[in-house]
């Protein structure tokens, strides 16, 4: 199909050029539509160049209010709006490919056993596509969980549509989005844990920390011995080192002291 080049004047009296818009879209046209419609058709081509990005949000008005809002940013990718992952797979093969995968999980716990599967199950469907959450809680906690499930970014929808955007756009390069609001907030969770890890490596052993949690379950040293695999005597040499350094009476202290240090550790039975 041969373009043509060609000038109109515009109100102001300066010229418009028409460097390389097909024939089609001039012929018999206003000018100036001509220009709109053609600008209109190069950024749909370009939305398809650079794929599609995925929404997945069971809830139906807020799937499309962020679909339209997405959409009216003018963002270099085309946004599909599903209210599942299955919904999604059915029509997979009729949008330009894969670039990204956001999933609204609103007011969930990442951590929910049925949050944390939905995740994977993305993940592991979406291939080299980043997969970023959306979602209604901003916690420190919620981020660090969020990412350690292998998700590329963490949008709470306390930002703004144009930091969404952007925050996706991080994603396809590369890159990972966190709140800028919960950095120093993630850090010194971590630093916390790690604190607490130590002091626990410090005060016991490896082998003892595993007696230690299963004198707090309250299993008997011969039950202890078999799933750790060690003589029932080495169980209770560990026993008597455990209460000495926690300087407990008794078994049962022992066991009331332990559970106080593994809560305050995030370590649950």
């Amino acid at each position: 199909m041969m373009a043509l080049s060609l000038c109109t004047a515009s109100s102001n009296g300066t010229s418009m050029p028409f460097e390389g818009i097909p024939p089609e879209f001039i012929d018999d046209a206003d000018p100036a539509e001509a220009v709109s419609s053609f600008i209109r058709n190069e950024a749909h081509r370009s939305v398809a160049q650079k794929g599609s990005v995925v929404l997945i949000d069971d809830r139906v008005l807020a799937r499309e209010c962020l679909r339209n809002s997405l959409a009216s940013h003018h963002a270099p990718w085309k946004v599909l709006a599903y209210s599942s992952m299955e919904e999604w797979h059915e029509q997979a093969d009729r949008h330009p490919p894969l670039a990204a995968v956001l999933l609204h999980v609103g007011s969930d716990k990442i951590t929910d056993p049925h949050m944390e599967e939905r995740i994977k199950s993305l993940i592991k469907a979406s291939g080299s596509a980043p997969l970023v959450i959306l979602a209604d809680r901003d916690d420190a906690v919620q981020i660090r969980n969020a990412l350690g499930c292998g998700a590329r970014g963490y949008i709470p929808s306390s930002v703004s549509v144009e930091v969404c955007v952007e925050a996706i756009n991080l994603a396809l390069a590369g890159g990972v989005f966190v709140p800028a609001s919960t950095v120093v907030t993630i850090r010194e969770v971590i630093n916390s844990e790690f604190s607490h890890d130590r002091r626990l490596m410090e005060l016991f052993s490896s082998r003892q920390i595993q007696v230690a949690k299963a004198i707090w379950e309250g299993k008997p040293n011969k039950i202890i011995a078999y799933e750790l695999n060690m003589c029932e005597s080495t169980v209770k040499v560990h026993t008597r080192t455990i209460m000495r350094k926690l300087k407990a009476t008794n078994r049962t202290e022992a066991a009331y002291k332990v559970s106080n240090l593994f809560a305050s550790n995030g370590i649950s039975s």
